[in-house]
C-alpha cells in the first residue's frame, strides 16, 4: 500500500478506523467522511494484516455507492474486497450454491413486477388500473422486507389498495406467487429471502459462506429492513467483526420497510459494542449546519453538526411566492444570474419533494438558457446522444489513427453533432449538448498516454458502474434521489403545507420521515441555501410548512418576512418565526 490509510484523519474519524474488531457503530452526521472512513478503515485492516481482502464484504444500499467504495479501495491500492448491494451478494449466492442443492440452475429475475401482477390480475378476474398494480407492487415489496406471510399482511393493512378490496389484494398476492412459481422465475425480495433460506437450512451454505467472508461493513445502516438485518445475522453467524455506519436523522425510506433502530439499538443488542459519534461536518458552512440542527433538535438519535471550518457564508434564506409558476421563475432567474456571475452550472441544485414539481422548474430554466439535468431520469450513458457518441468512438478507436487521441475524440464528437459553443436556447438541444461536452472533458482530464481504444474501454467500465460524468448542467432531484450529493448552491423549493410535509403524511412517525427528507435537502448543500415556497391559488391554496416554523428566524432568514411581492398584502402569522411543537 502506497500512503498511510489513516493520514488526514481526524481523531474520532481515526478512532472509527481503529476500531478493526469486534461490533463497531459509527454514527455518522451528514457530511462527517463516512465513506472515507469506511474505506481507510477496511485499507487500515488490510495494511495491518487484520484483514485479508477477499474475506471482507461491504455492503451498502445502491450499485451506484457500491461502485464508489470499489474505487476508492482500489486508489488505496486495496483489491479483492466484495463491495455490493445486499441484493447483489445474496444474487451472487444463490447463483453459486443452488446448482448444487437443486441440481439446476436458479430462477431468473423478472424484468417488470407490474407486468406480471397484470397477467396474475387477468388470472383470476382483476383489472386493476396500472397505478393500482404498482401500489400493490410496493405492497408486495413492504411485506416481504418486513417478513410477513400474505395473511398477516392482510390482517395489518387491511384497507385495501386503491378499488381492490383486502380479499382481493390477498388473491391477487396469492396469484402473482403461483404465476412466478409457474414461470421459475424470482423478484427481487426473493432473491434476499431465498438467499436467507439457503443459509438458515443449510448447513454446507452457512458453513461454505461464514468461512468466506470474517469481516462486515454495513453503510447506510439506518435504511436496513428486517429482511435485510436477518440476512446479515446470518451471515455473520457467530463472527462479532460487524461495522454499521449510518445517521438515524437520514432515515427517508420506512416506507419501504427501512427500519432505524437496528442503529439505534445496536449498541443494546451488542453490548460491547464501540460506538463513534461523527459530528464535524466537512460538506456546509456553519450557517446551514445551524439550520439543519434546529430542525432536528430533540429527535431520536439526532447529531449536532459542528462545522470544520467555519466561513463566512450567508445566512440561509426563505421566500414566498404568490404560486408555483412564479416560484419557479424566480428560482431559474436566481440561478442565471449566478451562472452569469461565473457560478459554475454543475455546483447549483434545486431540490423538491416529488417529480412533479420538475416540470415547471424545466420550462422556466429553459426560457433562462440554462441547462438541466434531472437526477432519476434517462441514465446519462442510456441517453441517445451518448450512446450514438460511444459508437463513433469505438469504431474510431478500431481504425488507423492520424491525428493524436484529444484531437481525434474531438473530430469524433464533432462528426455527430458537437459544436464549439453551446446552443444559444435552453431544453433539449442544450443538454444533448452538454452531455456531448461532458465526454470531451473526461478525454481532456484522462491520464498521460491515454488512447482511443483505453478511452473508449473506460467509457465501458463507467457505463456499467454508473460512474456518470458531470455534465455542465444545474441538477434538479426530489429529496430522495439527492440523498448522498451535494452541491455548493441548492435551492429547496415547495416547502409548504401539502408538499412538505406532503399531505397523505398524517401521522407523527410520517411527519417525522418528512422532516428527516428536509434534513436531507438542507444538509446537501455546502454554502448556500435559498429556501421557498408558494401559496397557490383556489383550492390548492398552502400556508408554509410547519419545519419552517419550527427552524424560526434565528437561522432562516427571511427574503421577504414570508409576505406577497411588493404591493401585496401580508399573510398573518405566516413568517412569526415561533418554533411549534403540535407534531411533536
Amino acid at each position: 500500500m502506497s500512503a498511510d490509510p489513516l493520514s488526514g484523519l481526524d481523531e474520532h474519524q481515526l478512532e472509527a478506523a481503529r476500531a478493526l474488531r469486534g461490533p463497531v457503530c459509527v454514527l455518522a452526521g451528514a457530511g462527517t467522511g463516512k465513506t472515507r472512513v469506511i474505506t481507510r478503515r477496511i485499507a487500515h485492516g488490510v495494511d495491518t494484516g487484520a484483514y485479508s481482502p477477499q474475506r471482507v464484504m461491504a455492503v451498502t444500499f445502491t450499485a451506484k455507492a457500491a461502485g464508489e467504495m470499489r474505487g476508492r479501495l482500489r486508489a488505496l491500492g486495496v483489491t479483492g474486497v466484495s463491495a455490493r448491494t445486499f441484493h447483489a451478494a445474496a444474487l451472487a449466492q444463490v447463483n453459486f450454491f443452488w446448482p448444487t442443492l437443486a441440481g439446476d440452475q436458479a430462477p431468473t429475475i423478472i424484468d417488470n413486477k407490474v407486468r406480471m401482477l397484470a397477467h396474475a390480475a387477468d388470472g383470476v378476474g382483476l383489472a386493476p388500473d396500472t397505478a393500482t398494480l404498482r401500489d400493490v407492487a410496493g405492497e408486495i415489496e413492504w411485506r416481504k422486507v418486513t417478513m410477513r406471510s400474505i395473511e398477516q399482511y392482510a390482517s395489518d393493512r387491511p384497507g385495501g389498495i386503491g378499488r381492490l378490496n383486502v380479499d382481493q389484494v390477498v388473491a391477487l398476492q396469492h396469484a402473482y406467487e403461483k404465476l412466478k412459481d409457474e414461470r421459475r422465475q424470482m423478484d427481487f425480495e426473493d432473491v434476499l429471502l431465498t438467499c436467507a433460506g439457503m443459509i438458515e437450512a443449510e448447513p454446507r451454505v452457512a458453513a461454505a459462506v461464514r468461512e468466506q467472508y470474517r469481516h462486515f461493513t454495513v453503510d447506510e445502516y439506518q435504511d436496513v429492513s428486517p429482511l435485510q438485518n436477518r440476512l446479515l445475522e446470518l451471515w455473520l453467524g457467530d463472527r462479532r467483526d460487524l461495522c454499521v455506519v449510518g445517521d438515524a436523522s437520514q432515515t427517508i425510506y420506512s416506507f419501504t420497510g427501512a427500519d432505524s433502530r437496528y442503529l439505534l439499538e445496536f449498541d443494546h443488542v451488542h453490548e460491547d459494542a464501540r460506538v463513534v459519534r461523527l459530528e464535524r461536518n466537512y460538506r456546509s458552512s456553519a450557517a446551514v449546519l445551524a439550520v439543519a440542527n434546529d430542525l432536528m433538535r430533540g429527535r431520536a438519535g439526532a447529531l449536532e453538526l459542528v462545522a470544520a471550518a467555519p466561513e463566512d457564508a450567508p445566512i440561509p434564506t426563505v421566500r414566498a411566492y404568490d404560486d408555483e409558476e412564479a416560484e419557479a421563475e424566480g428560482v431559474a432567474a436566481a440561478i442565471a444570474e449566478a451562472v452569469r456571475a461565473g457560478t459554475d452550472p454543475r455546483a447549483i441544485a434545486v431540490l423538491y419533494r416529488s417529480h412533479a414539481q420538475s416540470a415547471v422548474l424545466l420550462s422556466a430554466l429553459a426560457k433562462q438558457s440554462i441547462a438541466a439535468t434531472v437526477l432519476g431520469g434517462r441514465k446519462f450513458f442510456d441517453l441517445p446522444e451518448v450512446r450514438q457518441a460511444l459508437m463513433a468512438l469505438r469504431a474510431a478507436s478500431v481504425a488507423p489513427v492520424e491525428t493524436g487521441f484529444l484531437a481525434t475524440v474531438r473530430d469524433v464528437l464533432r462528426s455527430v453533432g458537437l459544436t464549439d459553443e453551446p446552443p444559444a436556447a435552453g431544453g433539449a438541444l442544450r443538454d444533448a449538448w452538454e452531455a456531448r461536452a461532458a465526454l470531451l472533458r473526461l478525454a481532456e482530464e484522462a491520464p498521460a498516454g491515454t488512447d482511443l481504444r483505453s478511452f473508449t474501454d473506460d467509457l465501458q467500465a463507467r457505463a456499467k458502474d454508473q460512474h456518470e460524468p458531470a455534465t455542465r448542467t444545474v441538477t434538479l432531484a426530489t429529496l430522495h434521489a439527492a440523498k448522498g450529493l451535494e452541491w455548493d448552491h441548492v435551492h429547496l423549493i415547495g416547502v409548504s403545507e401539502g408538499l412538505l410535509p406532503i399531505s397523505y403524511a398524517q401521522t407523527f412517525e410520517a411527519v417525522d420521515e418528512e422532516r428527516r427528507l428536509a434534513y436531507v435537502g438542507i444538509t446537501r448543500a455546502a454554502r448556500t441555501l435559498s429556501v421557498s415556497w408558494s401559496r397557490g391559488r383556489g383550492r390548492t391554496e398552502r400556508i408554509p410548512s410547519r419545519f419552517l416554523r419550527e427552524i424560526g428566524s434565528g437561522s432562516l432568514r427571511s427574503a421577504d418576512a414570508f409576505a406577497r411581492p411588493a404591493g401585496a398584502s401580508r399573510r398573518a402569522g405566516a413568517g412569526s418565526g415561533s418554533r411549534s411543537r403540535s407534531d411533536r
